[in-house]
């Protein structure tokens, strides 16, 4: 092997951590706060859903201290924004969802039609000065989401493109989509030394190294950049961070950075599902 070789073979971006999930029902959990959530952090949920038939219908539950960005491969979303107002989500478009202090939110996935419905779910912890802030609510038709090359930028930005989404930190959530023999290298920006990928369909090398459908790999930390190449057609889930050097401090549908912020987070979600109670959105479990 000669020593150029060698050298690139050093400098290649190792994959640290792989998971499978875990199956609920149409649902794999990828990473939660109690695995990988961990290493990547501020990414500390992923699903992956892939579903046909009549459609599921998730009824009206509290977030606080995070924020969430549901991203529809195939399908459609009927989603109750916190205000109360049914937004549809067509195939290819996103969702986010900033929680903040707390809101409710809730909605149905399925095509009425029975057709297939594929997409992600990624939890971000957002940092000490907007985890007990206001709620934000955005919603983008695929047509509206920025493209630099193969990459649609659902959060951030890469290359000349920028999401028109706010993000909470320094952070990228890119939708890659690559034909049979193309490749595509992702140069991280300057801090970003968190990185995950998760291929929906397809098989793609990542620095020569094969990835799985619907698996989650994490790379190591490092500024390094990782070369992909579709074996066949693939599309991929990748995010990139600077890391977020907070303790997660965890309740059932809240994550924050400190027990006392938990407390405030979950009081005010409680008050907001008490004044739902007596509005009769919700019901009494």
């Amino acid at each position: 092997m000669s020593l150029v070789a060698e050298d690139r073979k050093v400098q290649r971006r190792a994959i640290a951590h792989r998971a499978d999930g875990r199956k609920n029902g149409p649902a794999t959990r990828l990473m939660s706060p109690s695995d990988l959530g961990q290493f990547l952090k501020p990414f500390v949920f992923l699903d992956f859903f892939d579903m046909k038939g009549p459609p599921f219908v998730g009824p009206l539950h509290p977030h606080s201290g995070i924020a969430t960005l549901s991203f529809l491969i195939d399908g459609r979303m009927d989603l109750i924004d916190p205000d109360g107002n049914t937004v549809v989500l067509p195939s290819g478009g996103i969702e986010w969802m900033q929680a903040g202090k707390g809101m409710w939110h809730g909605g149905s996935v399925g095509d009425p039609d029975h057709g297939r419905v594929r997409g992600y779910q990624l939890w971000v912890a957002l940092p000490p000065d907007l985890e007990l802030g206001p709620t934000v609510a955005a919603f983008q038709a695929t047509e509206d989401i920025a493209s630099a090359g193969p990459a649609r930028v659902l959060l951030g930005g890469y290359g000349n493109a920028q999401s028109a989404i706010a993000a909470p930190s320094p952070m990228n959530v890119l939708a890659v989509k690559l034909k049979a023999g193309e490749s595509w290298t992702y140069q991280p920006p300057p801090g970003h030394i968190v990185l995950w990928a998760s291929p929906a369909e397809g098989s793609v090398l990542a620095n020569g190294e094969p990835l799985r459908a619907e698996e989650l790999v994490a790379f190591e930390r490092s500024h390094r950049t990782v070369e992909f190449e579709a074996v066949t057609d693939t599309q991929f889930l990748l995010g990139s961070a600077v890391p977020h050097e907070y303790p997660l401090s965890l309740g059932y549908y809240s994550v924050h950075t400190s027990p006392s912020a938990l407390r405030i987070g979950e009081e005010h979600i409680d008050a907001i599902g008490r004044r739902l109670l007596r509005e009769g959105r919700i019901s009494k479990s």
